[in-house]
């Protein structure tokens, strides 16, 4: 007996959704997502915006001015296109690379550089701001989803959860948890599966014998698509029908996006050049999110070199006014992370309180 494997095929089933191709010319026009020139032109911004927040980012974390840092280069489609088809009510559910998208959620940038600096108040988020700070386990923010986009289901509100995580993410029983919860109770939820090639520096192809990670939807009952993560207008447009069926009760969607970062995994000591190559990094270079939107809104007479060192000068003034301000907040004291830690201070904590409280005073 011969075996045939129950996924042939599956290739056919995940072919890659995409819009704009490498040299900014669309090749699916039934896909073109209903966005205005001043909506595109908004897109374009924040993609040059987060660029140059990420280089400068990586200059304060190495002149000690930042803690925690994960490069974002290369996969601002995924990110702000994704964010683009939320709505400001929904619930935003980012992990660690995915500061950006939190930002243009409504976060101050000086409190995204205090979460960097692992200082409590860089997690407190804003009143009106629907999200939690970015998550550092891998995986956990998939089974909190779930539960944030069951109980907008009980309660009836029209939103969403919308949650990343990357391929290695993937690789979580976590993930596998939150998405079949979610599968289970039709929950309103949107996994965005950022397939950056890599979990640090294993390649996805030795995480799993899939052939693709949106496939991993079917397993769960749910739609899976998998999407070029370097094409902002399909990334956008996949997530806004994907919300749109969230809303009409149609339950969660998985979305993988092929991307790409170009710099190290984090800004702690990781060394890509010991397991990419340069033909890799080269091949991917030419797929640059920027560098195709910018080729297909200059051909709508949208984008200029003047409008986006514009851009860039706002941003350099704004980062450089968020750090000044994040030095500025009183120094964090342990008696501040415990005292937040708890609602009742545990008896041995107590004692500790105190100490630190005598201390904290000479």
């Amino acid at each position: 007996m011969s075996f045939k494997s129950p996924l042939e095929g599956i290739e056919e089933q995940f072919e890659m959704i995409q819009i704009l191709d490498e040299n900014g010319q669309i090749v699916d026009e039934d896909n073109l997502p209903d966005l205005s020139d001043d909506d595109l032109v908004e897109l374009m911004r924040r993609m040059v915006y987060t660029r140059v927040l990420d280089q400068r980012s990586i200059a304060l974390n190495r002149q000690g001015r930042l803690g925690f840092y994960a490069p974002t280069a290369g996969q601002e489609a995924s990110q702000l296109g994704s964010h683009y088809a939320m709505e400001k009510e929904d619930f935003l559910l980012p992990a660690y690379r995915d500061v950006p998208q939190l930002i243009f959620h409504g976060l101050p940038l000086y409190q995204a550089f205090l979460f960097s600096r692992g200082h409590y108040h860089g997690n407190q988020m804003p009143e009106d701001v629907n999200a939690l700070s970015p998550q550092i386990i891998i995986g956990a923010q998939i089974t909190q989803a779930a539960g944030v986009a069951l109980g907008m289901k009980r309660t009836g509100k029209q939103n969403v959860a919308l949650t990343y995580t990357g391929d290695g993410g993937a690789s979580q029983g976590d993930f596998y948890e939150g998405v079949n919860f979610a599968g289970a109770y039709q929950a309103p939820a949107i996994f965005v599966v950022q397939n950056n090639q890599f979990a640090i520096s294993v390649p996805v192809e030795k995480q799993s014998a899939a052939d693709t990670i949106a496939q991993k939807a079917a397993a769960a009952g749910v739609p899976g698509f998998l999407v070029d993560g370097m094409d902002v207008l399909a990334v956008y447009q996949v997530v806004k029908e994907a919300r749109e069926r969230a809303i009409n009760g149609e339950g969660p969607t998985m979305i993988e996006t092929m991307t790409y970062r170009y710099g190290p995994h984090t800004m702690a000591g990781d060394d890509p050049t010991r397991y990419r190559t340069d033909d890799m990094d080269d091949e991917w270079e030419k797929r640059d999110p920027l560098v195709r939107f910018r080729k297909y809104l200059e051909s709508k007479d949208l984008w200029s070199e003047e409008k986006e060192n514009e851009i860039i000068e706002t941003a350099k003034e704004e980062i450089k006014a968020a750090i000044k301000e994040a030095d500025q907040q009183d120094k964090q004291k342990v008696t501040d992370l415990m005292s937040i830690m708890y609602d009742r201070l545990p008896q041995n904590l107590e004692e500790q309180m105190e100490e630190y409280k005598e201390k904290e005073s000479k």
